[in-house]
């Protein structure tokens, strides 16, 4: 019943990030000074609705693109951590008594997870993990419960051992993100410290704005928008089809109107839908503003992006780099690294579990 989220002690792992529009892999090793260095990483694109709101449709066609990604990868490790998309976890924090024994917490967890499960225990994975001390009660500790359907976790195992890999770490998107975010804030002012970062993860459908302050998830929310817009209407206006749209998005050789008639539109949508994001975080929580604004997924690697945001909001704004103080293995192009980084944030995040 007990299942992986919060795994300790992991050997060498490739973290595989299922996203709707592809398949990304990260792997990671200790560099100099207990410094991280990127191995390696690759990209393999899904056909479309090969995922569809995070649920694996065509295991086949999953399975082929974890396959690709992982020879790309030119890795010989087999054991890889997957994550589940924030929709298909089910999590709480709840207070138990402080020096419980482990079986003791196990029942206490169950008859929780009794109360706000809409499914029965038999269908489901539980795990927990204590995070510290109640900040309201010295006798007590403050537990985090995750619970997912089975059949949500079986699709991404049977993914990688369609690809002959190992799933042995399953996370959840929200806490890898978080994970690849503390790398990433050394880009900020006092890497984060005492301030309030929304990070803006734009996707193929959907926008993922998770916002931390002083570098603890304080609000989470999710919005209809995201880069196939942008192959639509490549699609539309050049009468290409969606693989066709999907490749000059990624590697140009559109026409000349393309920037000006399709994509500063395209980013000022994005920009408008950032703004709405803040509205909504700022008017419904005790937080009157946030200090800056990190943007990640493929979107973030248009040029521009950052600038149109930090317009339209007046916020800080800038492209997410988990990388940033990394060594590189010889086979990495800085260049190319820095282009994908945003759209690696999961992986890389998944990738850091084998240091935990």
């Amino acid at each position: 019943m007990k299942f992986d989220f919060f795994n300790e002690h992991t050997p060498p792992l490739i973290g595989v990030d299922i996203s709707s529009s592809s398949v990304k892999m990260v792997e990671l090793s200790e560099g100099i000074k207990g410094a991280y260095r990127i191995e390696s990483y690759a990209i393999a694109p899904l056909v479309k609705d090969a995922v569809v709101d995070g649920n694996i449709a065509s295991l086949e066609q999953v399975g082929e693109a974890v396959k690709r990604a992982w020879k790309l990868m030119g890795t010989r490790e087999k054991r890889v951590a997957v994550a589940l998309p924030v929709a298909a976890v089910i999590s709480k924090k709840v207070l138990m008594q402080k020096g419980l024994r482990e079986e003791d917490m196990e029942l206490q967890v169950e008859a929780e997870a009794n109360q706000y499960i809409p499914f029965s225990l038999d269908e489901v994975n539980i795990d927990f993990q204590v995070l510290g001390d109640s900040p309201a009660s010295p006798d007590e500790v403050e537990v985090i419960i995750a619970a997912s359907r089975k059949e949500k976790i079986q699709d991404r195992e049977a993914a990688a051992e369609a690809a002959g890999l190992k799933v042995v770490i399953m996370d959840v998107e929200t806490y890898a993100t978080e994970a690849a975010y503390r790398l990433a804030a050394n880009q900020l002012p006092n890497a984060g410290r005492d301030q309030t970062v929304m990070i803006v993860d734009v996707g193929a459908v959907m926008m993922h704005i998770n916002v931390l302050h002083n570098n603890q998830s304080v609000y989470i929310r999710e919005q209809n928008f995201g880069g196939a817009q942008l192959t639509t209407e490549i699609q539309r206006r050049f009468g290409l089809s969606s693989e066709e749209a999907e490749v000059a998005k990624r590697k140009g050789g559109l026409p000349d109107s393309y920037e000006s008639e399709v994509l500063r539109p395209f980013v000022q949508s994005m920009a408008i839908e950032v703004a709405r994001a803040l509205q909504f975080f700022t008017s419904s929580t005790q937080f009157n503003r946030v200090d800056h604004i990190m943007l990640a997924g493929g979107c973030a690697s248009i040029p521009g992006v950052d600038l149109a945001v930090s317009e339209r909001t007046s916020v800080n704004t800038i492209v997410a780099n988990p990388f940033v103080s990394m060594s590189l293995s010889a086979k990495i192009k800085q260049q190319y690294l820095a282009q994908d980084a945003p759209s690696l944030m999961i992986a890389c995040g998944l990738a850091l579990r084998r240091f935990e």
